[in-house]
Parts: C-alpha cells; sequence; structure tokens
C-alpha cells in the first residue's frame, strides 16, 4: 500500500496554500539543569487508584503521551497553556509524588488535584442496582480525572469516529510520533501531541497513510482552527461546553461526552452513539444486549446528573455480554 504514495517532497500545497509541512522537531540537547524536575507532594483526602482514574486519558498501549512504568507510576505528557510538560506520578502510603519536566511543569503541578480526581464528588452518586452498588464498593479508588486540557482530547476522540479502536489507536500513535515533538525530561519514547497550527498543516496523503478518512481528519482541521475557543470550554459547566464543542461540523454528542469526560470530569456525559455502550448497559441492568441509545438512557435515568459514573462502574464491574454478532470490520480508506 505504500506505493501508492509519492514521496514526501519539501514544500507542498496544502488545503490550498503553499506552505512548508512540519515534521516532527528533534529534541536539542539541554543543560543538565534543564532536565531537573519540578516536584510536588500531595496527600489526597480519598482511596485513590491511579490506574483507575488516569487510565481513561490513554489511547492504546502504545500511546506515546501515556506509558505506565513497572513501579507503577504513570507518566504523561500535555500541551499545557504555559507550553510542552512531562508529568510523572506515583503513589505509595497515602501519598502521592510528582514531577514534571518543560515549560509547562508549573502548569501541570498546579492542577495536579483535579487531575486526580480532587473536583469529583463520588457522594453524589447513589447506586440503584446491586451491581453497581458492589462495584462502587470493590473500587474506592475510582476518581473522575479533570485534565482542563480540551484538544488533547478531543482529536483523539474525532479519530475513534465510526472505526475499530485499534485503527483509532494506530491513527493518534502515528500522527502524534510524526508531527509532535520529543517530550521535555528523562524519557525519550514520550511525545507531545503537535500544536494546532501543526496539525492543520498535516497534508491529506499523511492522512491516508495514518488510516483516518477526509471526514474525520477535515473536522480535527475544522476544530484546531478555532483551538482558543475550544479550549475556553475547560472552564465551563460540562453541558455548556459540549454545546460549545458541537458548534464545530462533525462534532457531535459522542465525540463531545468522550471529551468533557475527561477535560471537565464531567459525571453526567453519558456516551451516545457508540457501537457498545447501549448493549453492555443493558445486558447489565436488564439482563438483554440488544438496547440502543433510547433504552440505555431510560435505564440509566436513576443516575441522572451521574450517568457517566454508572457507565464507568458498568464497565468496571465486568459484567459485559457475550459477543455473538459479527466483529466491527476496519474500513479501507483508499476505497472511498
Amino acid at each position: 500500500m505504500a506505493g501508492r504514495y509519492a514521496p514526501r517532497p519539501t514544500r507542498t500545497s496544502v488545503r490550498g496554500g503553499h506552505v512548508a509541512i512540519p515534521a516532527a522537531r528533534s529534541a536539542p540537547a539541554a543543560p543538565a539543569a534543564s532536565v531537573t524536575p519540578r516536584t510536588r507532594t500531595w496527600t489526597p483526602p480519598f482511596p485513590l487508584d491511579l490506574g483507575l482514574v488516569l487510565g481513561p486519558l490513554r489511547r492504546g498501549p502504545a500511546d506515546p503521551t501515556f506509558r505506565t512504568a513497572p513501579d507503577g507510576s504513570v507518566w504523561r505528557t500535555s500541551r499545557t497553556p504555559a507550553g510542552p510538560g512531562t508529568l510523572r506520578v506515583a503513589a505509595g502510603g497515602g501519598t502521592v509524588r510528582a514531577e514534571a519536566w518543560g515549560a509547562g511543569a508549573e502548569w501541570l503541578l498546579d492542577r495536579l488535584p483535579a487531575l486526580l480526581g480532587a473536583e469529583d464528588d463520588p457522594s453524589a452518586f447513589t447506586p440503584r442496582h446491586r451491581l453497581l452498588a458492589v462495584t462502587e464498593r470493590r473500587r474506592p479508588g475510582l476518581r473522575l480525572t479533570r485534565t482542563g486540557l480540551v484538544m488533547e482530547s478531543l482529536i483523539p476522540s474525532i479519530l475513534e469516529q465510526k472505526v475499530t479502536t485499534d485503527e483509532a489507536y494506530r491513527a493518534w500513535r502515528l500522527l502524534v510520533r510524526r508531527f509532535g515533538e520529543p517530550a521535555p525530561g528523562p524519557d525519550d519514547r514520550l511525545y507531545v501531541v503537535p500544536e494546532p497550527r501543526t496539525w492543520a498543516l498535516i497534508p491529506s496523503w499523511e492522512w491516508h497513510r495514518a488510516g483516518v478518512d477526509a471526514k474525520r481528519s477535515d473536522t480535527v482541521m475544522r476544530a484546531v482552527r478555532v483551538a482558543r475557543r475550544l479550549e475556553e470550554a475547560a472552564a465551563m459547566e460540562p453541558e455548556q461546553a459540549r454545546r460549545r464543542l458541537e458548534l464545530v461540523p462533525g462534532i457531535g454528542p459522542w465525540t463531545s461526552a468522550e471529551t468533557v469526560q475527561r477535560s471537565n470530569g464531567a459525571p453526567d456525559a453519558v456516551t451516545t452513539g457508540d457501537y457498545h455502550l447501549p448493549s453492555i448497559v443493558g445486558h447489565a441492568l436488564a439482563g438483554h444486549r440488544d438496547a440502543d441509545d433510547d433504552e440505555m438512557l431510560e435505564l440509566l435515568a436513576p443516575y441522572a446528573g451521574q450517568r457517566h459514573r454508572a457507565a464507568r462502574l458498568i464497565l468496571l464491574s465486568g459484567r459485559i455480554p457475550p459477543r455473538h454478532g459479527p466483529r466491527f470490520t476496519p474500513g479501507d480508506i483508499a476505497a472511498l
């Protein structure tokens, strides 16, 4: 399939303009002082499970912006308003220890409690089903993260529209490694997501190589052109934030929910339009797997205000319906 693509020139016409195509930037040699991390220690006043809280931010096992180390610590990168940053978080003995590198280090450390669920309120959730009550009791360390950053969750959510997770994870991995920049800090396997201008200049054949069709790439292009306005949504109430995101053509309820769950820590932003979730909720709460969005919302109605948390607990319960239907088949964008 690689033979279908022309060699990559240094300059080309991209969406109507003769512009240079950005590539991943090499990490400059840095003096020793610049790799010294900023640090913070924080004692959460609640049980904390790093994997449960930060797991939704990981886009597949080879996500170049996220890594779980053998010692249980979590490494992740972000493009903050202050610049790129890398954060390492480790928990033990009731204490969280964090290190951060790069221009965004202080920003990431300031927002560490929110990232780890300090702004979440699980006490607002009242289980109405035994399954959820048992799962909540068994998972006391579950909190909903709030990153305070929109684009880093919005773009991978757009890439996940109407494709398999494997396809979406591959696209995210290839594009971030190709057009992102090496992350600050000691882990040379991590990358920071491209800045909005870089996303906007990715040529069509690079999207094609990553397996991203024109509909999704065009949606990303429209989003990054108004990235500053979309980032403002992180400070809004979740429903207002979703309305702001859905003003961009190509961003609908599925994508806005997946984004604000992470950027805003939205406990009620249940995902509709999902290929699997209605059948999972129907199986767990009603004993059958042929539920649609309407029935899923009806089943989750007792959890109004906390429907996303209820869905997370259902997924964590392990009560998933057996697969009897055909698997979703990856598409061939060359045929589109």
